[in-house]
């Protein structure tokens, strides 16, 4: 005989829900205990869901795109449902599994904690000789993205804790060492007899090799993080014929390692058609040197550029804008400044000025679908800017800018400006910008070429404004001038409309009254 369960989502951490983004088993599928189900991206982490019992899937009642909340019933699985009178033979099956479920020890590890290389420990919630119960939280974790906290796999006494406050995790570090049992349940007159399974054993596998073939029942191995990583690199996993983790788990150095197979295969094939590697080079020959690894967010910003930089045609249109009479309005408002404890810089200025200016040319304040067949126009106007911080480049967005006030704005920029530079920006933070503006006005320079920040179609480059020497018709006069820079999409916007757009800003910058019509 047989029952049907369902699988309910647990507590993913997240009120608003998350997105289911992969569906891991089909209909028919046995899965074991807990084989990965279903995976799902919330604005913090991914994560997968486990089958919390061996059985058939015989029901999938989610699909993908579906934001989903805790309690939600998932699917359903049928399984076996072993009835035996009670008698002696039942007696020693009961009691062969109340002797399996005598005390050992259950090592706890570091789980996928999604996009997050590894978090710092910012609190240890047990001591040794602690009884926990299943689920209890054991530690709290802090990473650059979120807080976390890492829960019990089962229930008994801690009898070891592998780690302290300050300490970096990553995924497979053992945590804690627990003297109990895993969950089993020996009832009469349905004696069942579960082996416990050591989580200490799941390192054991040895590494084995992904054959070249299509699944769709979930038999890859690998987490919510190296999934997505996958699908940004545009990898089916499938392809993939080398996976070096743990139980032949796929990790991201193997996506990289298949990549670059992809690309020497290809180069060796056609000339032209890959991208020679830049030579490794032993700099000790030629004298002293001193390695220092990039910080993660160099390393990612790099990423992400190189990304932009070899999918999106870009050309960049210099132009200069005369902003004489925005910097006196400037000043003159310095009164009122500090009465609301701010400083006004010029680049309120400049974020309202290029509002004003994404409303008269829409075209900019869109994105190219991902097959490129269509462009996508948005209705809000969010503003990115550039910060340099001593980690590196971060683009914290400013929301509905054409609704924000100068003074709120001065506020606001001061207020993400000194979080960015503590590194305590969230994801959030970063996301949703309709164009970029990348500002070196505080430092120097007359013109640079700043890379557009895709899916935006566009980027504004600004440096120091001059005082330049204008012909206005009868003799030269002392103006303040702004140097203005914009990379754009080419597939998206012809050098006419880049013309006609800084010409548009320009106008605004000299006249911000303008930007109230």
């Amino acid at each position: 005989m047989s029952k049907v369960i369902d699988i309910v989502l647990p507590d993913i951490g997240s009120t608003e829900g998350a997105e289911l983004v992969e569906i891991l088993v089909a209909v028919g599928d046995a899965v074991e205990l807990e084989q990965a189900l279903l995976s799902l991206e919330s604005d913090k982490a991914s994560m997968e869901i486990p089958a919390s019992t061996a059985g058939t899937v015989a029901e999938i009642l989610v699909n993908i795109g579906d934001k989903l909340n805790e309690g939600v019933v998932v699917m359903r699985l049928e399984v076996a449902d072993e009835k035996k009178d009670v008698g002696p033979a039942s007696v020693a099956v009961a009691n062969e599994a109340t002797a399996a479920t005598k005390p050992e020890d259950i090592k706890i590890y570091a789980p996928d904690m999604g996009d997050v290389e590894s978090a710092e420990v910012v609190e240890v919630a047990v001591a040794v000789g602690d009884l926990v119960e299943k689920e209890q939280a054991l530690l709290s974790l802090e990473s650059d993205k979120a807080s976390m906290e890492i829960p019990s796999t089962a229930r008994g006494v801690v009898t070891a804790i592998d780690v302290a406050v300050g300490d970096k995790l990553a995924e497979g570090d053992l945590i804690v060492t627990i003297s109990g049992q895993n969950d089993i349940e020996v009832t009469q007159p349905e004696p069942v007899a579960i082996k416990p399974v050591r989580q200490d054993k799941l390192l054991e596998t040895p590494v084995k090799a992904i054959p070249n073939t299509a699944k769709s029942t979930g038999h890859i191995h690998a987490s919510p993080a190296v999934r997505k990583f996958a699908r940004e690199l545009g990898v089916a996993l499938s392809t993939v014929t080398i996976a070096t983790g743990p139980k032949g788990r796929l990790l991201k150095d193997d996506i990289k390692n298949h990549v670059k197979k992809v690309i020497a295969g290809a180069a060796s094939t056609a000339a032209g058609s890959g991208i020679p590697p830049i030579p490794s080079i032993d700099f000790t020959k030629f004298g002293e040197i001193e390695e220092k690894p990039l910080s993660k967010i160099k390393r990612l910003t790099g990423a992400n550029l190189s990304r932009a930089w070899l999918n999106v045609p870009m050309v960049t249109h210099h132009d200069l804008a005369d902003i004489t009479e925005m910097e006196a309005f400037r000043k003159s408002l310095k009164v009122d400044a500090d009465k609301q404890g701010v400083k006004v810089t010029f680049l309120a200025f400049i974020m309202k000025a290029l509002v004003a200016a994404l409303k008269q040319f829409p075209q900019f304040n869109a994105s190219l679908s991902a097959d490129g067949k269509s462009l996508i126009y948005k209705k809000y106007f969010n503003i990115g800017i550039a910060v340099a911080t001593p980690n590196g480049l971060v683009v914290p967005v400013f929301k509905d800018v054409d609704t924000t006030s100068i003074f709120e704005l001065a506020e606001q920029m001061e207020t993400v400006s000194k979080q960015a530079r503590d590194g305590k920006l969230s994801a959030a933070q970063m996301q949703g910008a309709c164009m970029t503006i990348s500002s070196l006005g505080g430092i120097g320079g007359t013109a640079f070429t700043p890379i557009v920040n895709a899916p935006e179609v566009a980027i504004l480059g600004v440096t120091r404004g001059q005082i330049q020497p204008v012909w206005d018709g009868v003799e030269f006069q002392p103006r303040l001038m702004l140097p203005l820079d914009m990379t754009y999409d080419h597939r998206v916007i012809d050098g006419a409309d880049a013309a006609a757009f800084m010409v548009a800003l320009a106008s605004y910058l000299n006249d911000i009254r303008r930007v109230l019509l």
